[in-house]
């Protein structure tokens, strides 16, 4: 215990180690020096400890030789310290799995499920939901146009699918639908004659101010006289809606013979113009007219 305490001496005087320790001729006055501080201490130090301490010294028998970096010692030392960075190590990991349990429920797992859906509605749903939909359309017309364009929109509709346009293959039988719903309805068609509404308008066109497009303001109703929605499309501008009541153009002889009419009385003699019978796509027309309309007037 002595040997150390001198070589501890000997550590903590850097200065008198480096100007004395340098050869056997100068450790004598190192080792005269190291009694001269044991002796002020009061502390009669050996001949023998004094050379052990110098030796030891020189050896470096009892230096500390901290351990080399490994991954054993990162463990260690991070076991060591765990309770300066263990609870905001602990909150962070918190953090991390909420955030990753958020994105995972909130984002990823509905985002897979999403595309497993859109995948079936592609491969099963959308192309069958098509064919279905044309045996309706052929259940409700026997027109050859009609089964026409029904094998069109089917066709149509079961390509995009196939090529991952979803929205394309829905637009193609939302097209179908609206083919069946159009065959299947009936109704007349008839001039509006009613106080302060006009039966009829005429137009100037832009491309040709020396013309004159006559029309005649119709209105589309059922059996029991209520409004019946159907599709027209604008001849001016190619806006399509679905509308009760458009302007159908006709012939400048018809436009007149239904302007006189109603001059004569205030009535419309003869009103009906059209008849749409079920499992027709288009009306069967009375007058004289082109099929053209417009929907603004």
């Amino acid at each position: 215990m002595l040997a150390m305490d001198v070589v501890d001496t000997l550590r903590h005087a850097e200065t008198l180690v480096e100007r004395e320790l340098q050869g056997d001729a100068r450790r004598a006055r190192l080792k005269q020096r190291l009694r001269e501080i044991y002796a002020t201490q009061g502390i009669e130090v050996p001949e023998r400890i004094l050379d052990q301490g110098v030796a030891a010294l020189e050896q470096q028998r009892f230096a500390y030789r901290p351990t080399p970096p490994s991954f054993q010692r990162s463990l260690a030392t991070l076991w060591a310290t765990r309770a300066r960075w263990g609870r905001a190590a602990l909150f962070a990991l918190g953090a991390l799995l909420l955030l990753g349990g958020g994105w995972w429920f909130g984002i990823r797992l509905p985002a897979e499920r999403a595309r497993v859906a859109l995948q079936a509605e592609l491969e099963t749903g959308l192309p069958g939901a098509l064919r279905a939909e044309r045996e309706r359309v052929l259940a409700a017309t026997e027109a050859p146009e009609a089964r026409a364009e029904a094998d069109r929109l089917v066709a149509e509709g079961e390509a995009a699918a196939r090529a991952g346009a979803a929205a394309d293959a829905r637009a193609r039988l939302a097209q179908l639908q609206a083919l069946r719903q159009q065959a299947s309805l009936a109704y007349t068609v008839r001039i509006v004659s009613r106080p302060g509404e006009p039966s009829g308008v005429w137009r100037v066109p832009e491309d040709n101010p020396r013309a004159r497009n006559f029309y005649l303001i119709v209105e589309a109703v059922d059996r029991d006289g209520r409004p019946v929605e159907v599709p027209v499309t604008s001849e001016e501008d190619g806006h399509r809606a679905t509308v009760s009541r458009w302007g159908l153009r006709v012939t400048p002889e018809e436009f007149e013979r239904v302007r006189q009419d109603k001059l004569a009385d205030g009535v419309i003699d003869r009103p009906v113009v059209g008849v749409k019978r079920a499992g027709a796509l288009r009306p069967e027309w009375s007058v004289d007219t082109t099929g053209g309309a417009i929907l603004r007037w």
